[in-house]
């Protein structure tokens, strides 16, 4: 996928939204964010989406997360189309993070959130489904991309912010299917002797037909 992807630098985009003008390092700080894109406002799936960001704000915000949307669509476009947005939310929770405006479609280019089939009635490029979740250092640790007809799911969002945050802290990584509270996998480049001392509440290693003892799972 070109441009803007896993490992690379969030660029310091300067942006009036619907919070005024902010600048994306600036508004971050130390926090970890998540950046996400929408086709447009006044759009059915697009309301669901944020509707939905809206109710789990609460719960990224526990976790040191900031959110920031984005579409095409000026500021006075954002703050009409907010009042339908918190009028759909099912738990009556307010828009409170800021959405950027981007009327000359140059923040989506930079942020490759293209779609790369839709058009808006002008023929212009419109933005695709995309998120980015970046870590305090600035750097996009994980990215999704939608096309416009299916909306993402925020459990997943939430699900994978937990995995990329433990693992941050502790030399292991989360295996398929995993959700939080379930046994995760000690880091290969972690030795048996290391795992012991790193993992005082023990693991246990699966007995595979290799005989190679890499599959290790603890609790964390």
């Amino acid at each position: 996928m070109p441009g803007l992807t896993i490992g690379d630098t969030l660029p310091n985009i300067e942006a009036e939204s619907t919070h005024g003008k902010i600048k994306l390092h600036d508004y971050i700080g130390d926090s970890w964010a998540i950046v996400f894109s929408h086709p447009g406002d006044f759009t059915p799936v697009c309301t669901t989406e944020l509707g939905k960001m809206a109710e789990y704000a609460m719960q990224f915000q526990e976790r040191g997360v900031k959110l920031v949307g984005l579409s095409c669509d000026d500021v006075q476009s954002h703050l009409e189309y907010i009042k339908d947005i918190e009028a759909f939310s099912t738990c009556g929770r307010k828009v409170e993070f800021p959405i950027l405006a981007d009327p000359t479609r140059e923040i989506i280019k930079q942020l490759n959130m293209v779609d790369p089939d839709m058009k808006d009635s002008s023929g212009n490029p419109i933005p695709s489904r995309a998120l980015h979740i970046v870590g305090p250092d600035k750097k996009v640790k994980l990215s999704f991309l939608y096309p416009a007809t299916t909306g993402r799911n925020m459990d997943e969002v939430l699900r994978v912010l937990e995995s990329m945050q433990m693992a941050s802290k502790e030399k292991i990584a989360t295996p398929a299917n995993w959700k939080p509270g379930e046994p995760v996998v000690i880091s290969p480049s972690v030795s048996q002797e290391e795992a012991k001392k790193m993992f005082p509440q023990g693991y246990k290693t699966m007995d595979l037909p290799s005989k190679k003892e890499y599959l290790r799972f603890t609790t964390v």
